[in-house]
């Protein structure tokens, strides 16, 4: 017996630790007035595998199934779609509206470090705000997650239709732009050279390839850079992006976030504004946070491709996450616990008291598992526990609690009140 591949059991101290990142990243969403939403992990094929949804490669990963009454269905893929449909099926609902929503989500493609193959998502987004508020409020978002969170991260972001723009002023065609935004996306692993010959191969000419190359090769070139090079600061997606430039900088998030040309995830959904997160230590590569602008997929989905309904959405990697906080969560667990051992036939004693510590908030564990002394003192010692309660025979005659402190190596003999007093509640 075993699990299914990509799928994983969590249990104990690593399931105590997704919840905390789970509960941190809600009350954030929640702090941002975004209301919870819980939308349906069954979904018509033909939602799923619309030509406006995932895109070929995710589609490929989709779970398919078929129901009694013969009707084709699919497991979502993500969080996003789901929530599109919501919008698309409910034209009432208040504009703007903000929500969050953390669930499963179900992809058959290959497992990784940080990808399975069932996984949660954490999705936050907003519809109805056309302007660049929307963005920079995730940003904000995303930053005061991470802040609570412990990671420090670089979120790197650009904008697809100034991309688009930078493409057809160095020469590439219409018709070959998504193929060649899939090239320079790969940039940063390919290399310069890599891309050169991925063009040329796709039949790009030679002078555009060299003109991208070029591009490719300066230093870090900041979006007024580019802008001013190909002449570009009054097109459309020149003035989203540097409407968003002026926002960042105005709100201080410079030095978390980073323009980056060359970004351009999500070909057959975003937009506009795209973004990535990745740990700004460089110990784990993937991103851990992502999203962007999607304006035409609602429209889409009802079939009124002209209709737009202004979205952006960002979306957290619980299991990345969890990835890269695995040596944290490897330490010695330092919770705000307090011990009980019963030496003797004192359980009765050691369960009345342990009650009575948590009715006033105190997180205690009882040792019930019957250890000697010794064994039960060694294994609070690698857990991190600090306080240690023993119940003997002569402390139950006496109504008392021997507290003994594994840090200061000292031991008391107190009241329950005062121990009350003592012990740390129970921590978040």
């Amino acid at each position: 017996m075993q699990n299914v591949k990509g799928t994983y059991d969590y249990f104990g101290q690593e399931q105590r630790i997704r919840k905390q990142v789970q509960q941190t990243l809600q009350d954030v969403f929640e702090l941002y007035d975004f209301d919870g939403m819980e939308s349906t992990v069954l979904n018509e094929l033909e939602l799923l595998a619309s030509k406006y949804a995932g895109g070929d490669e995710i589609l490929k990963e989709m779970y398919r199934l078929t129901d009694q009454g013969s009707r084709s269905l699919g497991l979502r893929y993500d969080l996003t779609i789901p929530f599109a449909k919501v919008i698309a099926l409910n034209p009432g609902i208040d504009m703007p509206f903000k929500r969050y929503e953390i669930g499963k989500v179900f992809r058959d493609g290959p497992v990784k470090r940080g990808r399975l193959r069932e996984f949660l998502q954490c999705d936050a987004d907003v519809v109805g705000i056309p302007g660049p508020e929307a963005e920079a409020e995730l940003m904000q978002l995303a930053a005061e997650a991470f802040r609570r969170l412990d990671i420090p991260v670089r979120l790197k972001w650009n904008n697809r239709r100034f991309l688009g723009e930078v493409l057809e002023a160095a020469g590439i065609e219409r018709s070959a732009m998504l193929t060649v935004m899939l090239t320079l996306d790969k940039a940063a692993k390919i290399g310069s050279e890599g891309v050169k010959e991925e063009l040329l191969a796709k039949g790009i000419e030679a002078a555009a390839a060299a003109a991208l190359v070029n591009l490719i090769e300066l230093d870090n070139p900041t979006f007024e850079e580019l802008a001013g090079r190909f002449g570009l600061a009054s097109r459309p997606g020149a003035l989203e992006a540097a409407a968003l430039q002026d926002l960042i900088r105005k709100l201080g998030l410079e030095a978390m976030c980073e323009f980056d040309p060359f970004l351009s995830r999500g070909l057959s959904f975003y937009t506009g504004t795209v973004y990535e997160a990745f740990d700004a230590t460089g110990k784990f590569t993937s991103s851990i946070s992502a999203g962007g602008r999607y304006d035409a997929i609602i429209g889409q989905l009802v079939g009124r491709e002209d209709l737009q309904f202004p979205t952006v959405g960002i979306s957290f990697g619980i299991e990345s996450i969890m990835e890269l906080l695995l040596d944290r969560a490897r330490q010695p667990d330092d919770r705000s616990v307090t011990l009980i051992v019963p030496i003797g036939d004192t359980i009765p004693q050691a369960l009345r008291a342990a009650a009575e510590l948590r009715s006033g908030g105190i997180r205690v564990r009882v040792e019930a598992a019957g250890r000697k002394l010794k064994k039960a003192l060694a294994s609070a010692s690698s857990k991190g526990i600090r306080y240690v309660i023993l119940i003997g025979e002569s402390e139950a005659a006496a109504n008392s609690l021997r507290v003994k402190d594994m840090q200061e190596m000292t031991e008391t003999v107190m009241s329950l009140e005062e121990a009350a007093a003592l012990l740390p509640r129970k921590s978040s």
